[in-house]
């Protein structure tokens, strides 16, 4: 296989890019610590989302793939559903309880993190979520839903890149 390294071609932007997502990933597991109050341990989050997009199967280089890992080590046990992806993610991904919808992922979470777009998600009925939830949170790392309609909801609510 041909590679830059190889032809001694220069990769240092590549390698800074992929650093640079690398980070951004794990900087996402920490809005998840913050909104639960820093201290993971004991608690049950809840992931909507395992691809790398939506409508695939595809895991490389998903963000779930780094964010679960972290929610891990900081204590939590995780709970997560992706419509076509947790065969693959099944793979990839150890203790992690998958379940066979949104609303079993939401149940008894102390926080609902939003990973992949999928439309499915966008149609949520929130008040159920909020009902099954354990405490209502949501974090949203693909900014779907509008953030005024979910904490007039009663929840608490964090989004990447707005307030």
């Amino acid at each position: 296989m041909r590679t830059a390294q190889n032809h001694k071609a220069p990769v240092t932007l590549i390698e800074a890019t992929v650093k640079v997502n690398d980070a951004r990933k794990i900087k996402m597991a920490d809005k998840v610590k913050q909104l639960a109050g820093g201290d993971l341990k004991g608690k049950t989050i809840g992931v909507l989302g395992l691809t790398f997009k939506p409508n695939t199967d595809d895991m490389r280089d998903a963000p779930s793939l780094s964010i679960i890992p972290e929610l891990q080590a900081a204590g939590a046990t995780v709970k997560a559903y992706d419509p076509q992806g947790m065969t693959e993610a099944s793979h990839l991904l150890k203790k992690v309880t998958f379940c066979v919808g949104p609303y079993d992922a939401a149940q008894d979470a102390d926080a609902l993190v939003i990973v992949t777009e999928w439309d499915q998600f966008r149609a949520l009925d929130l008040k159920r979520i909020k009902a099954a939830m354990r405490t209502p949170a949501i974090v949203d790392l693909r900014n779907i839903y509008r953030p005024e309609e979910v904490r007039s909801l009663g929840f608490t609510y964090a989004s990447v890149g707005r307030s």
